[in-house]
């Protein structure tokens, strides 16, 4: 039997495509590299930019496990849990979106609609229609809040309903210190005034992580947050251009964190540091690794799971208004910096 030569061509493109895939996707900095870059050449994808802001955090988060505080609450056999959820959300949701935007920017190049290459690539058929409707309207928002509800679903039944991770991540008292602390937040860094070498925050305070609508919800708010204000847009695209993501916090508050050890780091008599937005006179930065020096490359199991799509609701999640949530600035910021650091030398005193 003869294979047509469009077949054999659409084979290699899906190859391709895979490959590519598993090239950028080796952990959290390559990944979030590779979103950058697709933004910058196609910046009607919205989408791109937010994943990028957002695994840039996923990387802050995996540092923390090993930085200055979080050693101090959680011992070894509850870290690797912590990071094995992290960098597996952080993986599935790259191996399920990065696909499609790779699908896009071979139909941007040809002007070809290769949209039924989406089921070969596993891409779930919620996303079909709307990828569709993108090539012929080029609505950002609307392709944008498609793939947030999308890349949610995605990983509620690979890693949020796992018994692994409601046994050991969200039953536990890590994951209930590190609510409490406010350790969970979605930062977007950027320099406000040209004088100013201190570089400014916003963004938002991650509550109710396992809810799969409150997920969908932050993300639709997040958006919001980034698009809606075009000249501090340009100062975070800027910023994300300029400072390469190494996971470090050290990366946007430098004046606070370092990515080197100290001496006091890990000290079990702990002594407070940060005065608001600045360190207590005499005392040291706040260890901050990069991601390279503490956690290696994971090798990942093949994503598992059925198409999630189901009902007809989601989509109007699509759509649905978003709900005003009270963004993150430098003093509230700082503010959750000393509230945790004084929570981590609390529970220090009583061990």
């Amino acid at each position: 039997m003869t294979i047509e030569p469009m077949t054999l061509h659409k084979q290699d493109l899906i190859a391709h495509i895979r490959h590519q895939t598993a090239l950028a996707n080796r952990n959290n900095v390559t990944r979030t590299q590779a979103y950058l870059e697709f933004y910058l050449e196609h910046k009607e994808i919205h989408w791109a930019l937010l994943a990028h802001l957002v695994s840039r955090n996923g990387g802050w988060n995996m540092t923390d496990l090993k930085g200055e505080w979080l050693p101090l609450l959680m011992d070894e056999h509850a870290i690797q849990p912590f990071f094995w959820f992290l960098e597996r959300s952080n993986w599935l949701i790259f191996q399920d979106a990065y696909p499609q935007l790779l699908l896009y920017k071979e139909m941007k190049r040809t002007g070809a609609d290769l949209t039924s290459l989406l089921g070969p690539l596993c891409v779930s058929i919620f996303m079909h229609s709307y990828w569709k409707e993108f090539l012929t309207n080029q609505d950002s928002s609307r392709l944008t809040r498609a793939l947030i509800v999308n890349e949610q679903q995605y990983i509620e039944q690979r890693v949020v309903q796992k018994p692994f991770t409601l046994n050991r991540i969200f039953s536990t008292f890590a994951f209930f210190a590190q609510s409490v602390l406010s350790l969970s937040q979605v930062l977007f860094p950027y320099k406000a005034h040209p004088t100013d070498r201190r570089i400014s925050l916003t963004g938002l305070s991650v509550e109710h992580f396992p809810e799969v609508t409150e997920r969908i919800m932050l993300g639709k708010t997040l958006y919001k947050l980034l698009f809606d204000d075009p000249s501090r847009l340009e100062k975070i695209v800027a910023f994300a251009t300029r400072i390469p993501h190494t996971g470090s916090r050290a990366d946007y508050w430098p004046h606070l964190f370092t990515p080197r050890k100290n001496k006091l780091s890990f000290n079990p008599d702990y002594q407070l540091r940060v005065d608001g937005q600045n360190l207590r006179e005499g005392t040291s930065k706040l260890y901050s690794p990069a991601l390279h020096s503490v956690w290696e490359n994971f090798d990942h199991a093949p994503a598992d799971g059925v198409d999630w799509y189901r009902h007809e609701k989601w989509n109007s999640m699509v759509s649905e208004e978003i709900v005003d949530m009270s963004p993150i600035d430098n003093d509230s910021y700082a503010r959750t910096l000393q509230w945790m650091e004084y929570g981590v030398k609390w529970v220090t005193t009583l061990t």
